[in-house]
């Protein structure tokens, strides 16, 4: 948490993620154990999605759909979607799902606090001023993930993003954490 690129955020990011993976250690277990009991396939769903400056990396979730799921519709998660398993629908309405991404933090791909990282597809599409948005390191939650999450256009969350990450500070970090507990207890903006 704080200013991009700093050493605060990036030693933030390190003790947030370690401590986080060492409590939830038994919600990984058992979110491995449901999904393998539910339905052939990996336990993690491995996504290509656009990092800082345009890199490609892979953001790890635990995976909620059918295996193969790409296959067999598109991209991006519809509401409703067949796709999803009953274990799927509650890692997804709990956010459990996005546990794993901790990992993708401690490997620098990704901070706390941070635009969401969107699918590669759509960033190839961004104009000049939605690139903008590349300029930052991606988190697994972030003032659009507080303001709307999954309601919000990619236009709507860029502009939403470049201008917060633009002035980040630690304070506003901290309360955006905050914020997303409570965003992951109502399920608001979440499909």
């Amino acid at each position: 948490m704080g200013k991009q690129g700093s050493f605060v955020k990036r030693f933030t990011d390190i003790v947030i993620s370690i401590l986080s993976l060492i409590i939830t250690s038994p919600i990984f277990l058992l979110s491995a154990i449901f999904i393998k009991l539910e339905s052939i396939g990996p336990v993690f769903f491995l996504h290509e999605r656009t990092g800082f400056k345009g890199k490609p990396f892979k953001m790890m979730k635990f995976r909620g759909m059918i295996d193969n799921a790409l296959n067999y519709g598109p991209g991006i998660t519809q509401i409703n979607d067949p796709r999803i398993t009953k274990v799927g629908k509650f890692l997804r309405r709990t956010s459990i799902d996005e546990l794993p991404q901790f990992i993708n933090v401690l490997k620098g791909e990704m901070s706390i606090i941070g635009p969401r990282p969107e699918i590669t597809s759509i960033t190839a599409t961004y104009n000049d001023q939605q690139k903008r948005v590349l300029d930052f390191l991606p988190g697994i939650t972030g003032i659009s993930q507080v303001n709307g999450r999954q309601t919000l256009t990619p236009e709507q969350r860029t502009k939403m993003e470049v201008d917060y990450y633009s002035h980040e500070t630690f304070l506003k970090d901290l309360i955006i954490f905050f914020q997303t507990f409570w965003v992951i207890i109502t399920n608001k903006g979440n499909i």
